[in-house]
């Protein structure tokens, strides 16, 4: 896949390609026009074989105008197929970003000695200054709390959303649905291997996995008719 860098140029080279497709339609569509014109003002003047003729050149008019037409429409499919590849893998990314991000930090609060040592050291002061407080002023102490306070807004921005909280973002109503849930593409996902699978593509959680299989996998739908096939 290429990177979100070639996005922009890709877009506006298929942006330009339409826009010079719906040009040659409307083109096409003024010859038509003329041609017609033509046509009604001297046909009772014509042979039969140059009213054939002419006809013949206005139906070419219209099936060229028609596959300016599909071209337009196959161009702007592909546009679009384009933009939702990238905002898939973009959701891949920041899944797992999420994710690491999560472990390191938890690792840094559980495993850094400079962390321990600090809070023992100030144990004592603690006890007396807290006394009453309970555990809550005790956690509002601690060097993790601090550190993602003072220096590490976003970090702790980041950590507060989950993978799954991209289904209560708004959904342009457009975005096509996948997987067994109904829902739009976040995240990993996967894609069944049976070329007529009505949905193709489902969210690893929806089919119970957490990497991608080796070999061929086929949705839990398209395995239960192999199933009855056989």
């Amino acid at each position: 896949v290429a990177g979100i860098e070639n996005l922009p140029c890709e877009l506006q080279r298929n942006f330009q390609l339409m826009r010079e497709l719906d040009q040659r339609t409307e083109d096409k569509k003024a010859e038509i026009d003329g041609l017609a014109a033509e046509y009604v003002e001297s046909v009772k003047n014509m042979l039969p074989e140059e009213r054939v003729e002419h006809l013949k050149k206005i139906q070419s008019a219209y099936s060229k105008c028609k596959e300016y037409s599909d071209d337009k429409v196959q161009l702007a499919m592909q546009t679009y197929e384009m933009v939702d590849k990238h905002i898939r893998r973009l959701d891949a990314d920041l899944a797992r970003f999420e994710a690491d991000l999560k472990d390191k930090l938890e690792g840094s609060d559980f495993e850094n000695p400079g962390s321990r040592s600090l809070k023992k050291g100030r144990s004592q002061k603690d006890k007396r200054g807290s006394r009453g407080r309970g555990r809550r002023a005790s956690e509002e102490d601690t060097p993790k709390k601090k550190k993602l306070k003072g220096g590490s807004e976003f970090a702790d921005t980041i950590l507060s959303v989950h993978p799954s909280d991209v289904l209560d973002m708004p959904v342009d109503p457009n975005e096509p649905t996948y997987c067994l849930c109904h829902q739009v593409s976040y995240g990993e996902m996967i894609g069944c291997d049976n070329p007529d699978c009505p949905i193709e593509w489902f969210h690893f959680a929806c089919v119970d996995l957490t990497t991608k299989p080796k070999g061929k996998w086929f949705c839990p739908r398209c395995v239960q008719e192999r199933k009855k096939k056989k």
